[in-house]
């Protein structure tokens, strides 16, 4: 199964820990939204959207990138980390619901965060995502693969 992640991985790198590691399960295309506004997702299975949690929803690049290229009708996965709470994720599912794709599921972890105030007291979430969290993120892509 032919795979990608478009993602956005700010400030500590979190979130690309997980599609980082998803890669060693098969075929998968690392897209970072910040470097490629457009590709062709035509010819993948399986494609994924990866982004911290900003203000309590998912980067603008990766919502924009989604919007643009998103082909129809195809399997869709969602991954985020955050420092205090999951995000939200009406837009992306708008977006979603938009091309008659298949919300497959979502997958959510801790990621070390020292936005604003935080960073007076060193961040919160230290240390995420871990290994048990990566762990988790894995076998929630494989999890998707085999159904």
């Amino acid at each position: 199964m032919k795979a990608a992640v478009a993602y956005y991985s700010g400030h500590h790198g979190n979130t690309k820990k997980l599609p980082d590691a998803m890669k060693e399960c098969g075929d998968i295309e690392l897209i970072d939204v910040t470097e490629r506004k457009e590709a062709d997702l035509s010819g993948y299975d399986l494609i994924g959207f990866a982004s911290g949690t900003y203000f309590g929803k998912f980067s603008e690049a990766v919502l924009d990138f989604a919007k643009k290229n998103l082909p129809n009708q195809k399997r869709v996965f969602l991954i985020n980390t955050y420092g205090l709470k999951s995000a939200l994720i009406n837009d992306m599912k708008r977006v979603i619901e938009e091309k008659s794709c298949r919300l497959l599921g979502m997958y959510g972890c801790r990621g070390f965060d020292t936005f604003g105030p935080l960073k007076l007291f060193g961040g919160i979430a230290k240390g995420h995502p871990d290994e048990k969290d990566i762990k988790g993120a894995v076998e929630f892509f494989t999890r998707i693969v085999q159904s």
